[in-house]
């Protein structure tokens, strides 16, 4: 967090001093990073609007810009000016879709967090996040470099947030529930599961000074888990990582970062492994 120096804000039209600017505004505060305000429209006629808060930001101290732009979707125009721009954060607020339009489509915001090459942080409540509770959800059970990598890029934002909010963060991770029919007898016994995996958490809990307090190992799904969690603990972020899968299977099976997404009653900050970053950057150029 603290080496992203330009973040992309998306401002809604109808919602001007939107929660979006609000999170931007905190983490510039104290990051330094410059803002560049985004407007989707294909009108292009906000620009009084615009002027005016860049205006206030600029007396408020911040390094703005801004810019009105329309693609052939949201989603595409967020990406496109992202690039353009080199942000390294895109942030902005979520408004829920019913249930029978993603039933119909895909909502814009789960393309936003498939595709992205950069962190996505979906605005969803006015809860402060100073004096609260950040939540960093990552999959112990997948032991690979990619998902460590994954998982220490989660738990080193989430610092980096609690630290400027100075807030708390726990970490969580689901694990299986018990298969009396596996092999392997500790995959047998929930203790035993779960003593496997506090102990694949040594590592990065030495290297992040994370004690067993703010570790929490528990059985279940992680898509009803991460939910749960973040409503026991009222946080006010709750960060993921998404593999971004996409096609017939990300359709049918759904995203676990969409789940949370639409569950949580926080806002949400999801991460990708580099290497998935780095392929969706070339497939935007």
């Amino acid at each position: 967090m603290q080496a992203i120096r330009s973040i992309l804000v998306v401002i809604e039209p109808a919602h001007s001093e939107s929660l979006a600017l609000r999170r931007a505004k905190l983490i510039a505060g104290v990051t330094g990073a410059h803002l560049h305000l985004l407007v989707c429209d294909r009108k292009h006629d906000h620009g009084a609007m615009l002027s005016l808060l860049k205006e206030r930001l600029l007396v408020d101290g911040y390094s703005v810009t801004t810019e009105q732009a329309w693609s052939d979707s949201l989603h595409e125009t967020i990406i496109i000016v992202q690039q353009a721009e080199g942000c390294g954060l895109v942030i902005k607020q979520h408004f829920p879709d019913s249930s029978l339009k993603k039933a119909l489509l895909t909502p814009a915001d789960w393309k936003l967090l498939r595709y992205c090459p950069s962190p996505v942080l979906l605005v969803k409540t006015a809860t402060p996040w100073v004096g609260g509770v950040i939540l960093a959800a990552i999959d112990v059970g997948n032991t690979d470099s990619e998902h460590r990598s994954l998982h220490n890029a989660i738990v080193d934002h989430g610092f980096d947030i609690a630290r400027l909010a100075k807030a708390q963060l726990h970490v969580i991770s689901a694990h299986p529930s018990p298969m009396l029919s596996a092999q392997d007898p500790v995959l047998q016994l929930t203790e035993t599961i779960e003593a496997r995996y506090r102990e694949q958490c040594k590592a990065f809990q030495a290297e992040f000074d994370i004690d067993d307090f703010h570790l929490h190992i528990e059985e279940g799904p992680a898509d009803v888990l991460i939910p749960h969690a973040a409503h026991k603990w009222q946080a006010a972020v709750t960060i993921i990582g998404t593999v971004a899968r996409t096609g017939i299977s990300g359709a049918l099976i759904g995203n676990t970062a969409e789940v949370v997404l639409d569950a949580v009653e926080s806002d949400v900050l999801v991460l990708k492994p580099q290497a998935l970053m780095d392929h969706l950057e070339e497939l935007v150029l």
